[in-house]
């Protein structure tokens, strides 16, 4: 299954949760907190059976990372050879991808502008540029956006909006210089995900 390209507010109300985790869809869902459709607003058809609440949580989190099915599953699988709790673990896998720290940092508003960016060649790792959304960050790892790319116009913007926010505990970031390090690893209280990682264990153990 290819990655999906449409709507990220329709999605986020399929899904119940805020999958772009920006104010603007937040404030949609608000408004709408029921699934899209003529049908969105029905209540009561029945308790969802144990194999549809797991795949929807595997869903959410698929969505939410804005990644493909087997690149998902093939980072569990990894996940799974790792030492550690397994669902810490195999979120920790899915911070350290580029296109989320890009966008944990403020570089880009969206994890689907920050693939975009990290594409065309706007970033650095340690000194040298870096392509692939999915390349895998370590700790200490720098992120630098490219000295001709600074004064593109969502750049500026993105970088306006973060100073008026706290950016995430495990990144550090100078907004003036366009860098920022990978400082550690997210601990499991760190992220506030909507999510319940052991449902998604569940699903891949069936």
């Amino acid at each position: 299954m290819g990655r999906y390209r449409g709507s990220i507010t329709k999605q986020s109300r399929r899904e119940g949760i805020n999958l772009a985790e920006t104010e603007k869809v937040q404030k949609y869902l608000d408004k709408r907190p029921y699934a899209p459709g003529q049908h969105g607003q029905r209540r009561g058809r029945g308790r969802p059976s144990d194999y549809s609440v797991r795949l929807r949580e595997k869903q959410k989190l698929v969505r939410l990372y804005g990644m493909n099915e087997k690149q998902f599953h093939n980072m569990f699988l990894e996940a799974e050879r790792m030492p550690g709790v397994l669902g810490t673990v195999f979120l920790q896998l899915l911070e350290r991808r580029l296109d989320n720290v890009v966008f944990r940092m403020g570089f880009a508003s969206t994890r689907r502008q920050a693939r975009q960016f990290v594409g065309h060649g706007h970033v650095l790792v340690n000194g040298k540029k870096v392509d692939v959304p999915s390349y895998r960050v370590k700790v200490g790892d720098e992120i630098v956006v490219a000295e001709g790319s600074r004064s593109m116009g969502f750049i500026q913007e993105n970088m306006e909006a973060q100073k008026r926010r706290r950016v995430a505990p495990w990144v550090e970031l100078n907004p003036e210089t366009f860098t920022g390090t990978f400082a550690r690893l997210p601990a499991r209280e760190d992220l506030a995900l909507p999510i319940n990682e052991n449902f998604i264990i569940e699903y891949y153990s069936r």
